[in-house]
């Protein structure tokens, strides 16, 4: 198989990835779902970005994501819908990152 046979059989399989993602209702990998200033820090966000199996990691960030940043707090969780209540619980509900991801990277 040359080079431009296996670029023809990679595509149809992400093809076919991406067709039983949709099917499924989930993201691709790498996708951001969510991304809030945190308020007891405004230079620190609270990202949640997805794995593209159902499950997403949820993250409080310092500097300029997703260029030039560092990871401060990070918990994967075996939902998108969790991934995102974490995150929504740190912005707006008063939870501390350590309460709902635990320790510091």
């Amino acid at each position: 198989m040359n080079t431009t046979e296996k670029l023809a059989e990679l595509r149809k399989l992400q093809a076919g990835a991406d067709a039983i993602r949709e099917d499924l209702q989930l993201n691709p990998p790498g996708k951001v779902t969510y991304m809030a200033p945190l308020q007891a820090n405004p230079n620190d966000q609270v990202v949640v970005e997805t794995d593209g199996f159902g499950g997403a990691t949820t993250s409080i960030v310092e500097g300029n994501y997703p260029i030039d940043y560092v990871t401060k707090f990070e918990r994967a969780f075996p939902s998108e819908k969790g991934a995102e209540a974490a995150a929504e619980a740190i912005s707006f509900q008063g939870a501390t990152p350590t309460q709902i991801l635990g320790a510091a990277v």
